[in-house]
Formats: C-alpha cells, structure tokens, sequence
C-alpha cells in the first residue's frame, strides 16, 4: 500500500511538473496582426518566452516588449505560469519604440 501511494504522488509529482501553458501572441505592429501560439513548461522563465516569440517575429527580443489586450506591460522576470495565471493567454508584442 505504501509503495503504491508513494507511486501515485511520484506520477503526480512528475505530472506536474511536466504542466505546461499556451499563449497566442499577436504582433500589433503589422496591420494584419499575425500571431503565433506557444506552449511553454509552467516553470519557464517568461523572459525565454520573450525571447522565442520575438525570434519567431523576426524582431529584436532586446527591443521589444509583451502587454495584454489592455495595454498593460507585463514585467519578464517571473515564470510563464506566473503570466498565464495573472493576465491570461492572450498577449501582445510590441517593439519598444511604440511602448510610452
């Protein structure tokens, strides 16, 4: 009995941590807004998100930055999971020249 609950909080546990997030991050500095949708581990840094969304535009990851639908900048230095569960899976990327 002991085995199988120390099993089943293993699975659990392994489950868990193998939990990942999606985002649909739209460019909004194309008129035909394009997005992308990524699905990241929970645990990832948001800055990674940053960085593969950014890449995957084409665009400088130093010079742009990731807001919500509402216009409300979302700080990098936290984990992807921390964001999905604050403001969601709709993001948008911006370069920093239109961010002010």
């Amino acid at each position: 009995r002991v085995t199988e609950l120390a099993e089943s909080s293993h699975n659990f546990l392994m489950a868990a941590s193998d939990a990942k997030v999606e985002f649909k991050i739209t460019l909004t500095s194309d008129p035909k807004l394009p997005y992308k949708i990524i699905k990241v581990p929970e645990a990832a840094p948001f800055t990674a998100v940053l960085k593969f969304a950014a890449n995957e535009f084409k665009i400088s990851a130093e010079s742009s930055a990731i807001i919500t639908n509402d216009n409300v900048g979302i700080n990098p230095a936290q984990s992807a999971g921390n964001v999905f569960m604050k403001h969601g899976r709709d993001l948008r990327l911006i370069p920093r020249d239109r961010v002010g």
